[in-house]
């Protein structure tokens, strides 16, 4: 059967939700999916959000059937607004921002190691299984609301950080498949969603506000990430079209960021109250500031916010320790150290490397936002030493709805740019939808035509080559960088990359190296890189793998020159052709960055 719908699916750090629309409607009539959810034990109601945390109950608790659902008995964990409170109350059992370990390439992200630092006594999950309880929910609900349309005969998009490399891609997709989603969905950028989100509201006026030349910056600062995208207008064929232009670094600097820091300033208003905070009240605080700093920044917010943490010594068995937190000292706090005002040539400070690092979350060291898309517009300006110049700024993600944050960045890019002040795209829906929104929106114009975005792939793509030579003790051989996939590379297309012979190791273990830059981007096909800086590549997923052995060759080691397509579902296929037989190799990671071609 056709699908009937398109669901657009923001898998969110703090927040999740689904959008959808008729595929067979004249125009793209999208709708929020109202999710049931537990909002306390036994208590189901319908929520426009579903909170990304997930609780791991006891056995007590399970047993007593406090955590089932509409569509599942017996359950022994909660998702949704129930996790997200009992995160301030028993945080060593909740889960949270799973999606932010999903790009964390320095642990394995199929492993059960959340709650990140929890005892033995707790049972953990990994980053994987969380983002697919998520999905499953937000599937179940589905299923609870259209039981005549399975969503596995949908056409389904779902969001990714514009940010995240292929193997964090590949992670967000496999846990999708487990839920239960096509394997036919689609991966989208949450800032080209937030766009496509504009669009939605906008419609076809959006022509007459931008013209030729526009720069479009999108800058998405949510829970636990900040995403910043540049998107640039042209004309084709007498017609405007958008064209993404650059993406930035994943950086790990959003919103909880900010919870951590009130946590920190609060700490020290229990500390005066003689109250000093264990390890898991401290973390327990951490998420009871998240609903401080909401509260304080609205539009309408109070002068005070009261925080309570449960008592954990002696004399506090059973009670609670109250402090207020006032207004003015959280708006200084969160603005001036996280929105910092700051010259466009400022960069984000570097915090020196420890010899030794917990393999926690790697936050930015610098948590100014303001520097970062400093750097970031310096990065992509099209003449080296002049930053990008955006005309137009969309903000998107949960942090900006608090107006003194957008106004902060309002005033700065006006001191960066006095002759040319970006002016504010306004018309979106409410910041917390707009990325389902877009996704849904953006599946309907793929399928019944409308405005999309190009771009084509968002990085340059490069493998590691271990250079011959002499070996010295103790130092390894010198690594080159072949560029295999250039920045722009479309869905669809396939190149001879050009290079001399390259030894391929076959019949045997063997480590491959990857890497990928959203900076380089004149370099094409075959452009070999001697040494490089950290700012210009990183490093991606390496992979071990044993390739089959060439039965008609002597040896484990081939010359083979390489040949990259990237296929129309996204997929880089990595092909090794032998120079002096019939062997080919594959090595395939997904590349998806949801081009028009």
């Amino acid at each position: 059967m056709p699908a009937k719908y398109i669901i657009g699916i923001d898998l969110g750090t703090t927040n999740s939700a689904l959008a959808y629309a008729a595929l067979d409607a004249d125009r793209p009539d999208v709708k929020l999916l109202p999710v049931p959810q537990l909002v306390a034990p036994a208590t189901v109601e319908n929520r426009n959000l579903l909170p990304s945390f997930l609780y791991l109950a006891n056995k007590l608790e399970a047993s007593s059937g406090a955590y089932d659902l509409p569509w599942a008995t017996d359950r022994e964990f909660a998702v949704g607004e129930m996790a997200r409170r009992q995160s301030a109350e028993l945080p060593e059992r909740t889960v949270g921002a799973a999606k932010s370990w999903l790009g964390h390439s320095r642990v394995d992200r199929h492993q059960a190691i959340l709650p990140w630092g929890a005892g033995d006594d707790v049972p953990k999950v990994s980053p994987v299984t969380a983002a697919r309880r998520y999905l499953e929910h937000l599937v179940a609900a589905w299923h609870d609301a259209f039981p005549n349309d399975p969503i596995a005969e949908q056409q389904v998009v779902l969001t990714v950080p514009a940010s995240f490399d292929a193997s964090a891609r590949e992670l967000t997709r496999e846990a999708a498949s487990l839920a239960g989603l096509p394997d036919g969905m689609v991966l989208l950028e949450e800032p080209q969603a937030a766009v496509y989100s504009w669009l939605t509201a906008i419609g076809e006026r959006w022509r007459k506000v931008l013209k030729v030349g526009d720069t479009l910056l999108v800058c998405d600062v949510g829970g636990g990430t900040t995403d910043l995208t540049l998107v640039g207008v042209a004309e084709e064929a007498g017609e405007l079209i958008l064209k993404r232009i650059a993406v930035g670094n994943h950086l790990l600097v959003g919103g909880d960021n900010m919870d951590l820091a009130l946590a920190h300033y609060v700490a020290g208003l229990f500390a005066k109250k003689g109250v000093n905070l264990d390890p898991w009240q401290s973390v327990s605080l951490w998420h009871a500031c998240r609903l401080a700093k909401e509260a304080l920044m609205a539009p309408d917010g109070p002068k005070k916010h009261p925080v309570s943490i449960l008592g954990r010594g002696s004399k506090l068995i059973g009670g609670t320790v109250t402090v207020d937190v006032p207004r003015d000292a959280t708006m200084d706090l969160l603005i001036n150290g996280f929105f910092p005002t700051c010259g466009v040539d400022d960069r984000p400070a570097r915090q020196r490397a420890s010899g030794f690092q917990e393999l926690g979350l790697p936050y930015e060291a610098d948590t100014a936002v303001t520097k970062h898309l400093a750097a970031f517009l310096q990065n992509h300006g099209e003449t080296e030493g002049q930053p990008a110049r955006p005309t137009y700024i969309l903000f998107n993600g949960g942090v900006f709805k608090a107006d003194p944050l957008r106004d902060r960045l309002l005033e700065t890019l006006k001191t960066w740019f006095p002759d040319s002040v970006p002016q504010t795209l306004e018309g979106t829906h409410d910041l917390d939808y707009a990325v389902a929104r877009g996704a849904a929106y953006y599946g309907w114009a793929k399928t019944n035509g409308g405005v999309r975005i190009r771009g084509g792939a968002a990085r340059s793509y490069y493998v590691g080559i271990e250079s011959a030579g002499l070996a010295i003790p103790g130092a390894p051989r010198p690594l080159r960088a072949l560029c295999v996939v250039p920045f722009g590379m479309e869905e669809g297309t396939e190149v001879d990359v050009p290079s001399e012979a390259i030894g391929l190791i076959v019949g045997t273990p063997a480590h491959f190296r990857f890497f990928s830059s959203s900076t380089r981007k004149d370099d094409d096909a075959g452009v070999r890189l001697q040494r490089w800086t950290d700012d210009e590549l990183s490093e991606t997923d390496s992979l071990e793998a044993t390739l089959p052995k060439d039965e008609a060759l002597d040896d484990n080691y081939v010359p083979v020159q390489f040949h990259t397509k990237i296929t129309e579902l996204g997929l880089l296929e990595l092909w090794c052709v032998s120079t002096r037989g019939s062997g080919r190799w594959k090595l395939e990671f997904s590349v998806r960055d949801d081009v028009e071609t």
